[in-house]
């Protein structure tokens, strides 16, 4: 398995096993007054939640405080941590996020020492390349190339910039990793803003440009 697969695949069970950190939680009475001065969209969250909690039975429940009883029991930067990888892990297109669940199953199958020698290898990836696959398997991938283009992505940026990246094909991403490259890095924002301000049907006319200058 090339280490791509297996970084892949180790993100992809860390991504799905956070599935289970959110959960409903009932509303107490001493904070109806609280809940009555939040706003309409949160109230109505709160409301479903005591919905779900209220159709629970004694053992799902016992089961849940169980849960938030061990999430509770983590260091505030691990809890942290598991919400940056459950957003991205949401945000990432459907089509991916089952090449994710495929990798999670072929992870599960393989002995306990292949799992941990995966585990391993991984963590002994730079810091920011562990990030780099919280993009999901596509853009993963292709990280390392990227990331001087993405160290100091505005917020404002973020999406437009993932979904752009996204739409490029293969090649078209590695042109820009090249690019990014090739870009001092006092002028890269103004090439994620030049290539966010470029139509879809113009980006290759774009990227032969900018590789013959």
């Amino acid at each position: 398995m090339r280490r791509v697969e297996r970084a892949r695949v180790w993100w992809a069970a860390c991504a799905a096993a956070l599935i289970g950190v959110a959960g409903a939680q009932a509303l107490p009475e001493e904070y109806q007054d609280l809940a009555s001065r939040l706003p309409p969209d949160a109230l109505a969250q709160l409301r479903a939640n005591a919905q779900v909690w209220a159709g629970w039975s004694a053992e799902q429940r016992s089961a849940h405080a169980t849960q938030a009883a061990r999430w509770h029991a983590l260091a505030p930067a691990e809890r942290a941590a598991q919400r940056e990888r459950y957003a991205a892990w949401r945000a990432l297109p459907p089509v991916e996020r089952g090449e994710i669940q495929a990798a999670v199953a072929r992870y599960a199958a393989l002995p306990a020492e292949q799992q941990q020698a995966l585990r391993a290898r991984f963590d002994a990836l730079d810091g920011s390349l562990r990030r780099g696959w919280l993009l999901g398997p596509t853009l993963g991938a292709d990280y390392p190339g990227l990331q001087p283009l993405l160290a100091q992505l505005p917020e404002t940026e973020h999406a437009p910039m993932l979904t752009l990246l996204r739409e490029l094909s293969p090649q078209q991403r590695r042109d820009l990793a090249v690019l990014a490259q090739r870009t001092p890095p006092q002028d890269r924002a103004a090439l994620r803003r030049e290539l966010l301000a470029t139509k879809w049907d113009e980006r290759q006319a774009w990227f032969w440009h900018k590789l013959g200058q």
